[in-house]
């Protein structure tokens, strides 16, 4: 008799939480508007086929004319694509106008700020201003100045906003611009957060680690570390160099087992349910998993 209470009880729990759980759930999602940057490749593109394909009506912003014209040709025609440069200040204000127009009185349910650059990565001390200017414009400046523009059409639609920062935006592992423009990006959120509690508008930040994306080509990387060796000869012996160079790869260039599809859910969660005011646990094989917090 006993067994069977107990089977009744698990059965019972199990349809509770699946209830509790549909309940979170978001409806009418072909209504909602979406606008993600960064879509040329990586977290971006990914998340923009992935919300097209769920219904949402998708604003995508690339930085190159190839970059949208690949994503168009992979999704549907309700998705839309614009070109974007963070950093332009004018082509900022002009973007946000024309998403106006397409959002009209429903608002923009959810803002993505995804795009990013890493920028050279070596000892401080072999850095110039303008290698950590490039990093905190695009991934700090530009974050805010998407935002500000867009917070009101967010605001209307009492909808939801993620910045995607980075597992650097919590532990300083090398020097350059990358690191403090992301622990930049984690205050701005925390505060930001805080400041839209009052309007219904939900605040997320995603910390993901190391995954193969743009940011981390090793071609790239690598000849970004060998000309940071050649410029700063004099401080190395060959062996030193080599040793070096051996060192930021295995961090930069290891093939973590972690695909971007985890992050994606990460991204896909504070959009698409009713998410309660606390962290999200890390997810992901590795020294840097993908963390979420929620606000």
């Amino acid at each position: 008799m006993f067994f069977y209470i107990l089977i009744f009880l698990a059965t019972f729990y199990l349809w509770w939480r699946w209830r509790a759980q549909d309940g979170q759930k978001i409806r009418d999602l072909t209504d909602k508007y979406i606008f993600i940057t960064g879509c040329d490749s990586g977290f971006g593109n990914l998340a923009a086929r992935t919300f097209d394909k769920k219904g949402f009506r998708v604003l995508a912003s690339c930085l190159t004319e190839a970059g949208a014209v690949e994503l168009k040709a992979a999704t549907s025609e309700q998705l839309q694509t614009v070109l974007l440069d963070v950093t332009d200040t004018d082509n900022v204000r002009k973007v946000a106008e024309w998403i106006k127009a397409e959002v009209g009185s429903a608002g923009l349910w959810g803002l993505v700020n995804n795009a990013g650059i890493m920028g050279p990565s070596a000892p401080t001390d072999w850095l110039n201003i303008e290698h950590f200017r490039a990093p905190i414009e695009t991934n700090l400046i530009g974050l805010i100045n998407v935002t500000l523009h867009l917070l009101p059409l967010v605001k209307k639609a009492r909808g939801r906003l993620v910045n995607i920062s980075s597992t650097g935006g919590r532990l300083a592992v090398w020097g350059g611009g990358y690191v403090p423009s992301k622990f930049g990006v984690e205050g701005f959120n925390d505060s930001l957060r805080r400041d839209m509690k009052a309007f219904g508008v939900k605040v997320s930040c995603i910390e993901p680690g190391l995954f193969k994306t743009g940011l981390s080509n090793r071609k790239k990387i690598i000849e970004e570390r060998e000309n940071d060796c050649a410029q700063n000869n004099r401080y190395f012996v060959p062996s030193a160099r080599d040793t070096s160079l051996r060192f930021h790869l295995s961090f930069e260039c290891s093939a973590w087992h972690v695909t971007l599809k985890q992050t994606n859910m990460h991204m896909h969660i504070p959009l698409t349910q009713r998410c309660k005011q606390k962290p999200m646990s890390g997810v992901g094989w590795g020294v840097f998993p993908t963390s979420t917090s929620f606000g």
